[in-house]
């Protein structure tokens, strides 16, 4: 046991987040996402919701700057729709990655994303396009 981390983020994930570097990218996806096949790295969270997992992530996790540091599909993949699960997703990005701003990306341009991420983590969540990028930024000095 640690102090001060979240007890659903385990060993192979803790890893992964240390191990990543400035502007890696991590894809948390849903479990209707064909992770196995397209992951170059796979965490494997199974059982776990992704709302859960995301706001365990961000605690210990600091985001890019940048003005997209977040990307996350959208319903149907419209990115003009959203859900009260997208809603949830765009709070807790704001909230605890410093105002940072989910950007809603059509299919065409996130599964392009999620393949190219330095780790696909496969969720159990049951939302539909409850799929979400994070890119990892830097601890200041």
């Amino acid at each position: 046991m640690l102090i001060g981390i979240p007890k659903i983020l385990g060993p192979d994930l803790l890893y992964t987040l240390r191990a990543m570097g400035h502007g890696d990218e991590i894809a948390l996806v849903d479990g209707n996402y064909p992770a196995q096949e397209h992951a170059r790295r796979l965490v494997r969270a199974d059982g776990l919701g992704l709302l859960p997992l995301l706001e365990a992530i961000l605690t210990v996790t600091p985001l890019d700057r940048d003005s997209h540091p977040v990307f996350r599909a959208a319903p149907s993949n419209d990115p003009m729709r959203t859900s009260p699960f997208h809603q949830s997703v765009d709070e807790l990005c704001f909230r605890l990655g410093h105002g940072a701003v989910a950007r809603p990306l059509p299919a065409d341009e996130l599964y392009p994303r999620i393949r190219a991420a330095h780790t696909i983590v496969a969720t159990s969540e049951g939302a539909l396009f409850a799929n979400v990028i994070l890119r990892k930024g830097v601890v200041g000095a």
